[in-house]
Formats: structure tokens, sequence, C-alpha cells
């Protein structure tokens, strides 16, 4: 099993920037990738980012060039820079692991940007 805990969430104002982290623990395979998924109320839920454990990034089109996502293997802790927020970008974030055939989500932190 894998526990995942999101942290960071909170409000900005628009133009603003937050922080999330995600701490993984559990049985945590080599080989994985870990991202960042978005929920805004009566929406589906969305890729914003994702990185495997070799670095290697790739970013929803809503966000690229305003997040950057990084990760310490060595703590397994994931995390999320947002800049430039925009009052879209409010929703609950989780965190995400895969590996193998299994799937783990957080419980979401919420994002709230606003004047």
């Amino acid at each position: 099993q894998v526990q995942l805990v999101e942290s960071g969430g909170g409000l900005a104002q628009p133009g603003g920037s937050l922080r999330l982290s995600c701490s993984a623990s559990g049985s945590i395979f080599s080989i994985h990738t870990m991202g960042w998924y978005r929920q805004a109320p009566g929406k589906e839920r969305e890729l914003v980012a994702r990185i495997t454990n070799g670095g290697f990034a790739n970013y929803g089109d809503s966000v690229k060039g305003r997040f950057t996502i990084s990760r310490d293997n060595a703590k397994n802790t994931m995390y999320l820079q947002m800049d430039m927020l925009k009052s879209e970008d409010t929703a609950v974030y989780y965190c995400n692991l895969n590996q193998r055939l299994s799937t783990y989500w957080g419980q979401g932190t919420q994002v709230t940007v606003s004047s």
C-alpha cells in the first residue's frame, strides 16, 4: 500500500503563487510516476502535471509555462510550484502515484484563487 499526503493549498490572489507538496510513504517501487490532478466544481478531474522517477515531466495545456512540477526522490516527495495563478485554477488538487498496475490518490488540498 501507498499513502499520499498533500499540503500547501490555500487562498491566493490572481497573479500570485502557491506551492503544493505531496509526501509518499509505504511500498513504493523504484519505477513509478507521480502527478497532480485537479477537479473544479461541476467538472471532471484533469491532469495538471506528472513526473517520472527519472524526472521526465509533462503538463496540461492550461498550466504550461505557469506551473512547475518537481520531486525529491530521497524524500519521496513531489512538489508543484504554481505561479501566475488564475481564478480558473481554483480546484481541489490531488496527488497521484502510479506503479505497476496500481494507482493511488491523496485526499486532496483546496486551492482557491480569488481577489
